[in-house]
């Protein structure tokens, strides 16, 4: 009789049934729970480390502020330094090293690396011994009141800020760090002092931040990845036109860096002004260019004519502007983590308020560690969206944002106008990507090259006919996929615009916020 039949009574012959005995079942109920606590465990890891260096910060920064007579505040204000520093490295750091890992020119796990080790030595080698506790003038130290109010609206600044950024992060935003520093700066300000204390004439120009960045940053990038599709991409023979160009555009990388990092990188080491970093920078590019003119035909020999064989070409020179960038990034951006905790420690210790503060080594320390620890925690998700999500990026694209970033410092520092790091190389990837939707739609030397290839083209669309031209002509009946075939994804423009519009505000009304709750308290 087959196993689990009936009987010639109707009834289940239980000797034959198959069954799982009971110790089997719960072995297997075991492994089940096991697989589910391994998977929810995993997700608590990155918070844990973060918890646990929060700690590690306090009993640090205990341990140079033994025997003083309020050191409690400044282990609390050093924990919630190394909170922010923690989320600057999570959300700002993406920017340098994400269009490098969407164009496939690195891994996360060495972009990770690098920018970790280039970010703590920009920190530490170049991050300055003084900063200032007003963020740049934006309040009058002189209408905060007592030390004490002071140190209140820092820790409250501190505390804004870094959640703001962290909420930000959570949400998929690359936003402006130095901004949430300034709208915590503002709303504590505001709640001590009233509106007359805050500077508004720098508030309006870091507002105008908000638009010149991403716009310049945009139309930098756009016009130099017209450059490369004009003269390299859509030329018959790539290769030739490769070993003609690329050498030119790899010496104008490297005169650019290396005038930013003499304007803004080592800035607190040695003073220089833009016309002495213009010739270094030229010294660089002319330096620059015979090696790279050597180095492309070396790596060109015995390339296929093809898309594909020029992106190789731009893999090194994007692996050295993120390290580049993370270097000028650790020596800037460190200031807006440990800043205002160096004010609350100065100002903790000496009973005064400054507008200059120096800025102890160990509260360098946590900055540093923390900024390389945030983003080894929690980066890739922004490195991912800045990379990926919002176009799709090769090595030629990602080198027109790379190139962009420092020239547009270099062309702001120039004018005097403000900037934002984050809102330019974001605004790059933007500039971009709206540059490769028109000039796939308009271009008529794009459409003639194709053409002299056999590219047919349809009614509604392009068929490439395996040419290498990843781009899609946007003409089609359909609004639904007119809105799928755009290269830029608009919900990540809005969701990004949204929050760079919101952060100063935000943190201004969250700094405000939590100063009254500090007010009330003490």
């Amino acid at each position: 009789m087959p196993q689990g039949s009936r009987n010639g009574y109707g009834m289940i012959d239980t000797a034959t049934t198959p069954r799982k005995d009971t110790l089997d079942k719960d072995l297997d109920k075991l492994v089940h729970v096991e697989e589910a606590t391994s998977t929810v465990a995993r997700g608590l890891v990155a918070p844990g480390l973060g918890l646990l260096f929060l700690a590690l910060a306090a009993v640090f920064a205990g341990s140079y502020t033994i025997g003083e007579p309020r050191a409690i505040i400044i282990i609390a204000a050093a924990a919630i330094g190394a909170y922010m520093a923690l989320n600057i490295g999570a959300n700002d750091v993406a920017n340098n090293v994400g269009p490098a890992v969407g164009a496939k020119a690195m891994t996360l796990g060495g972009a990770l690396l690098i920018a970790a080790v280039f970010e703590t030595a920009g920190a530490l080698i170049a991050g300055g011994d003084v900063v200032s506790t007003i963020s740049k003038g934006i309040i009058d130290p002189a209408a905060v009141g007592t030390p004490e109010v002071f140190v209140r609206a820092m820790m409250a600044a501190l505390v804004s800020s870094a959640l703001w950024i962290n909420l930000a992060t959570w949400i998929g935003a690359p936003v402006s760090t130095t901004h949430s520093v300034v709208g915590g700066v503002v709303g504590a300000g505001i709640a001590a002092a009233g509106f007359s204390s805050v500077d508004w004439s720098t508030m309006t120009q870091i507002a105008a931040s908000w638009v010149v960045s991403p716009v310049v940053g945009g139309i930098v990038a756009a016009l130099f990845l017209a450059f490369i599709k004009t003269t390299i991409i859509y030329q018959d023979d790539k290769i030739s036109a490769a070993r003609r160009w690329v050498p030119l555009l790899i010496a104008l990388m490297a005169g650019a860096f290396a005038a930013y990092l003499a304007t803004k990188g080592l800035k607190h080491l040695v003073r220089i002004d833009l016309a002495d970093a213009l010739l270094i920078g030229l010294g660089f590019f002319v330096v620059t260019w015979f090696g790279a003119r050597i180095l492309v035909y070396r790596q060109s020999e015995g390339m296929e004519n093809r898309n594909q064989s020029l992106r190789r070409l731009f893999h090194l020179p994007l692996v050295i502007s993120a390290a580049l960038l993370s270097f000028a990034h650790g020596a800037n951006d460190v200031a807006n983590a440990v800043g205002p905790l160096a004010a609350i420690v100065f100002t903790v210790q000496q009973s005064a308020v400054s507008t200059t503060v120096a800025i102890p080594l160990w509260v360098m320390i946590i900055g540093a560690a923390g900024i390389s620890l945030g983003l080894v925690l929690f980066g890739p998700k922004l490195i991912r969206m800045v990379g990926e999500q919002i176009t799709k990026l090769n090595p030629m694209r990602a080198f027109c944002v790379a190139l962009s970033a420092a020239i547009t410092v270099i062309i702001a520092s120039g004018l005097g106008l403000p900037i934002s790091s984050t809102h330019t190389a974001v605004g790059a990837i933007f500039g971009v990507g709206f540059f490769r939707e028109w000039y796939t739609a308009r271009s008529k030397r794009r459409r003639a090259y194709l053409e002299r290839k056999g590219v047919q083209f349809k009614k509604n669309g392009l068929s490439e006919n395996g040419e290498e031209d990843e781009e899609l002509e946007l003409q089609t009946t359909s609004r639904e996929e007119i809105a799928r075939r755009k290269l830029v994804r608009r919900v990540h423009v809005r969701t990004i615009v949204a929050a760079w519009v919101t952060t100063v505000p935000a943190a201004a009304l969250l700094s405000a916020g939590i100063f009254l709750v500090l007010d009330l308290v003490a």
